[in-house]
């Protein structure tokens, strides 16, 4: 069974960085950490989910970023970010993590992501939400 990878979307450096610690002391690989929808989608190739903040260095492109993750990548997305009102649920995105974020709510949003299609009842708590 090969390890979930994932996909740091996110322009603040040591927002990403801490993500990246959370996910790799857990036992996830990080292929990338990615500030822009452009660098995100040149790393998006064999990971297993993304992380993704909805305003990133080139605007508020996250959730066109989702969209395109889940459709042309088949990567599963969760948002982290401070601003889920701009979130559209027609992202094709799992859920979110609002910022700031414990590392509980990024652990139960990666297992949710790597579960298969439905997230089990044990991978979800009040900091992450599924999008319906």
């Amino acid at each position: 069974m090969s390890i979930p990878t994932a996909l740091i979307v996110e322009d603040e450096i040591f927002v990403a960085l801490d993500l990246e610690r959370i996910l790799i002391d857990a036992g996830y690989a990080v292929k990338a950490i990615a500030a822009d929808k452009l660098g995100a989608l040149d790393a998006a190739e064999n990971c297993s989910f993304a992380l993704v903040d909805i305003n990133l260095r080139d605007g508020p492109t996250g959730p066109d970023l989702a969209r395109t993750l889940a459709e042309q990548f088949g990567v599963k997305v969760v948002f982290v970010t401070a601003n889920p009102s701009q979130i559209v649920h027609s992202t094709g995105a799992l859920g979110y993590v609002r910022k700031p974020f414990s590392e509980s709510a990024i652990l139960c949003a990666a297992a949710a992501a790597t579960a298969g299609t439905s997230p089990h009842a044990e991978t979800v708590n009040s900091d992450f939400v599924l999008l319906a």
